[in-house]
């Protein structure tokens, strides 16, 4: 009889069960008091390095060819902060029947955030799209969001949102100004932070499992999780999965329409369709206290399902490529795929 053998790869990101051990230790062992106050100023301080980081390796000279491609950059924008907001504000009709208002706060939230980076950008090159939009566009979403999903956050959710002026210097001081350092110093450190990819990976997933922890630390210690149940749970599921799949009809045909080409629809796509968790935790721990927990959980749930759903429409759409584009991998790709190469040079 044949062993049976495990899947290479499970069905679901390890890094989500990190972020739902992370959920698990916090309600076991909320931070208290000091250590509560601890995790808060380890979080913020990761979370501004992560972007000091972030603006230490984006090409400033990469950044400013990008701006060439506008229409493109205008389009990831507007479906980001334009049409994301309105299906947000649609599903207002479901509240109390389908989900409870604190759940359709974080999900109005979750709609709010800008566009992520780095899944963006694997994901189009992946499926052989313009790869060099899809650095330009995410990093122009997430810096436009340091300012705009506070604003927005403010004019939507109202008084429920913990909007103030002092919320908007918090979110500039922890995101745009590391930012803003990293790309000064970039001159120096740029070729560094390059050559250590994987430590700026380590950052990233690092800080956002601590601004998690402090997070629902802070929800357990004030008590609203009994607020959630199993059915409005799979209820919020259902519903994430309706607007991811509208989003990503609306940015592949909307970008057809344009008169965008396939690399571009690509980038369109990816970096049009997806909320980041790491510019989205420390926002929602600025503006919600108490019950960012809840308002970083349809988030979060939004995060999973789109790497999920992302990552099978990258495979097809490589797949699908036309024969002149799909020999664009890497180098190491093209050197594999040559004939006459023995194994032992690969």
């Amino acid at each position: 009889m044949k062993r049976p053998h495990l899947p290479r790869r499970l069905p679901v990101d390890p890094y989500i069960l990190l972020l739902l051990a992370t959920v698990g230790v916090a309600a076991l062992l909320p931070a208290r008091g000091t250590g509560a106050a601890v995790a808060s100023g380890a979080s913020t301080a990761a979370i501004a390095f992560l972007f000091f980081l972030y603006g230490a390796r984006l090409s400033t000279r990469e950044a400013l060819d990008g701006l060439r491609h506008w229409r493109l950059h205008l389009t990831v924008l507007a479906c980001t902060f334009l049409v994301f907001p309105l299906l947000g504000l649609a599903a207002r009709g479901l509240v109390p029947h389908v989900l409870t208002q604190p759940l359709y706060q974080g999900l109005l939230f979750l709609t709010l955030v800008p566009s992520t980076i780095q899944s963006s950008i694997a994901f189009t090159s992946i499926a052989r799209g313009n790869v060099p939009a899809a650095i330009c566009a995410g990093s122009f979403s997430s810096l436009v969001g340091i300012v705009l999903t506070p604003l927005l956050a403010a004019a939507l959710l109202g008084g429920s949102g913990g909007f103030s002026a002092d919320s908007l210097l918090k979110i500039v001081l922890q995101l745009l100004v590391p930012f803003l350092a990293g790309q000064l110093l970039r001159r120096w450190i740029g070729g560094f932070v390059a050559r250590h990819r994987k430590v700026l990976g380590l950052v990233d997933r690092g800080s956002i499992l601590l601004v998690v922890y402090t997070a629902f630390s802070e929800g357990m210690t004030q008590g609203i999780w009994h607020q959630v149940s199993p059915a409005r749970l799979g209820a919020l599921l259902g519903v994430e999965a309706a607007l991811l799949a509208v989003m990503l009809g609306v940015s592949w045909y909307g970008a057809r329409a344009l008169g965008f080409g396939r690399a571009d629809r690509i980038a369109i796509q990816f970096a049009g369709s997806k909320k980041s968790l790491a510019s989205g935790l420390p926002m929602a721990s600025v503006l919600f206290g108490a019950h960012a927990s809840l308002a970083v959980l349809p988030l979060m749930l939004f995060h999973q399902m789109q790497l999920m759903v992302c990552a099978v429409i990258a495979k097809q759409r490589a797949a699908d490529a036309p024969e002149g584009e799909r020999g664009n991998g890497s180098d190491e790709e093209r050197v594999r795929d040559r004939p006459g190469v023995r194994p032992s040079a690969r």
